[in-house]
């Protein structure tokens, strides 16, 4: 017997489609700078009600997939135009037709989720229940690998500054996603099924007490006496940042500032705030390198770099007290190389910048270390990717993360990205700091909480105070892999179940 919520998105096809297409619209104000939390949990369930009911097709469903994954990128990443218009130099025009086909083509994946989903797991018991949620993780996961990935707004993000935060240290912002859409299957279940009022009210209240409980548990604890920090923002116009005579007076406008800050014991510079290949950049490296050793202070600055073969490399390094180079190894799209080079090579200024034919460095590095620090570097887009933040085998005592989103003006994207840092904190109960070009410049506490902070768009240098932490979470030392498998393994239960329902019946 169908409800009358089922009647109506049956009846009413191109309004369900729409409001899947708002729906995947407003999920992205769930993230920062807007907070909107619950906005994920009500979206999420109005695509999950929408592709719910059995008499709606495949095709219907996978499409109302795509319509919401069209207005989740659509708005959530619009901070791509800004890179293209600013500074690739695009019209308008073809800034705003270049994202529209990144996110009618990228949402294809979502597509392909959405079609899975509601060939084979819709059909399941409990495949809108428990099939939709273990789907979503699945989902989420392939996006950290996917085409090199592109972990960009996933659910357990929003959610930080809520006691759902307390799953993250355990099972990662992947699995803190799961019982957020958990949630929504839950509150859909009873949309359809009133009568299990009791069932949904206690699943929910089960997964936010032992979310609050996990609150209170620490996993880490700090080691010794408190180091002073102090992460620099030069506030480079990204549009000179790379011109041959602004080298000299961005060079002096970083030591300036450095020179109210060497009494720290680690101080930071944001990614590329050298503007010069390290080879031609040692004389002042050699300047850098006795004044911190006097100061008995760590330096840790971004520069480019060229490897043996001529190949570029986006590096961090660490002078003075510190000791060591690192190699970008997740590099962005378009940004620091160019898919099919001699197609899109010379179509825009975008896709012909200096820093767009850079080479990754090798998977394992040895990290960077700092006054007897072992600290895990992560430059610019790596810090989304929770698997490459988290070195188990390398166990950082401290996560730093260099910046330069320029690129992204006054827009949600800084902000996103700021977030994402905060889960890489909490996921490994370590301190990050964060040194960007013109923000967000912050210090993160291993409770994934911003401690200090300053403006965006001013020179300026943040200082603090930060320790090493003692002890691991349990997602630093395993990770999302056993909760994907898990995941993976109970959708197969979940098959196996239908198949052995149907040959007893057939029996």
């Amino acid at each position: 017997m169908t409800t009358p919520i089922e009647r109506f998105i049956v009846g009413r096809p191109l309004v369900a489609d729409g409001v899947a297409l708002l729906a995947g619209c407003l999920f992205p104000l769930s993230f920062s700078p807007f907070g909107l939390w619950p906005l994920s949990l009500i979206t999420i369930g109005l695509l999950a009600l929408v592709v719910s009911p059995h008499p709606v097709s495949i095709r219907r469903g996978s499409l109302r997939f795509y319509l919401f994954a069209l207005g989740m990128y659509g708005v959530g990443v619009s901070w791509i135009y800004n890179s293209i218009h600013d500074y690739g130099n695009a019209s308008p025009l073809l800034a705003g037709f270049l994202v529209a086909l990144f996110v009618a083509a990228f949402s294809l994946l979502s597509l392909l989720h959405g079609y899975l989903f509601m060939r084979f797991v819709r059909p399941l018991a409990f495949g809108m229940l428990l099939g939709f949620p273990l789907a979503w993780l699945l989902r989420e996961w392939a996006f950290t690998w996917v085409l090199t990935g592109f972990p960009w707004l996933l659910v357990g993000y929003g959610w930080l500054d809520t006691p759902m935060s307390g799953y993250v240290p355990v099972i990662g912002v992947l699995g803190t996603g799961l019982l957020v859409v958990l949630q929504a299957s839950l509150i859909v279940w009873l949309l359809l099924h009133w009568r299990r009022f009791a069932v949904v009210a206690g699943g929910v209240l089960l997964i936010w007490s032992l979310g609050f409980a996990l609150t209170t548990v620490h996993f880490v604890s700090p080691r010794e006496a408190p180091l002073r920090v102090a992460a620099v923002q030069g506030n480079i116009d990204q549009a000179v940042k790379w011109r041959r005579d602004m080298i000299g007076p961005i060079i002096d406008i970083y030591l300036g500032l450095t020179n109210e800050v060497w009494d720290s014991d680690l101080i930071i510079w944001p990614e590329a705030s050298i503007t010069l290949l390290r080879a031609d950049a040692e004389p002042l490296l050699d300047v850098l390198e006795r004044r911190a050793g006097k100061e008995e202070a760590a330096l840790i600055l971004g520069l480019p770099d060229r490897g043996p073969g001529g190949e570029f490399w986006n590096t961090a390094i660490a002078i003075g007290a510190g000791e060591g180079q690192y190699i970008k190894r997740r590099l962005v799209p378009f940004g620091e190389y160019v898919p099919l080079e001699g197609v899109l090579r010379g179509l825009i200024d975008f896709f012909d910048l200096p820093m767009s034919r850079n080479r990754p460095g090798d998977w394992h590095q040895e990290q960077l270390r700092a006054l007897g620090l072992r600290v895990g570097v992560s430059i610019c887009y790596e810090v989304v990717y929770p698997e490459l933040v988290r070195s188990p085998s390398l166990e950082p005592d401290l996560l730093v993360t260099i910046s330069n989103d320029t690129w992204f003006g006054d827009s949600m994207g800084p902000w996103q990205h700021l977030q994402m840092a905060r889960a890489r904190a909490l996921e490994n109960g370590r301190y990050l700091v964060r040194a960007t070009n013109n923000g967000i410049t912050a210090i993160v506490d291993p409770r994934g909480k911003v401690t200090a902070r300053i403006p965006q768009f001013e020179p300026g240098v943040l200082r603090g105070e930060i320790s090493r932490m003692s002890g691991h979470t349990p997602f630093a030392r395993v990770g999302s892999l056993p909760l994907v498998v898990a995941a993976a393994l109970a959708l197969l239960a979940l098959g196996a179940h239908r198949i052995h329902v149907s040959r007893t019946s057939i029996g």
